[in-house]
């Protein structure tokens, strides 16, 4: 598997995690308990490597075509 499936599958499961600990703290909510403050900052760890998996491969294509036209004219 090549590094641009790689950083998919990972941000495929972590988006996976992130959606289970926030529907996590909205059920203990709902159940009446109030959680303490660290469950709150759980899901920004996931949050933040979404955000740069995600900024990579928003970013990939663009990577593709400058290379591409960089050998090309080179």
């Amino acid at each position: 598997m090549t590094l641009d499936m790689w950083i998919r599958q990972i941000h495929r499961w972590l988006s996976i995690v992130f959606t289970a600990v926030v529907i996590a703290i909205f059920i203990t909510l709902g159940a009446g308990k109030e959680p303490a403050y660290w469950v709150y900052l759980l899901p920004l760890f996931p949050l933040a490597l979404l955000m740069l998996t995600g900024l990579y491969m928003f970013v990939l294509p663009y990577t593709e075509k400058w290379r591409s036209t960089r050998s090309a004219g080179g």
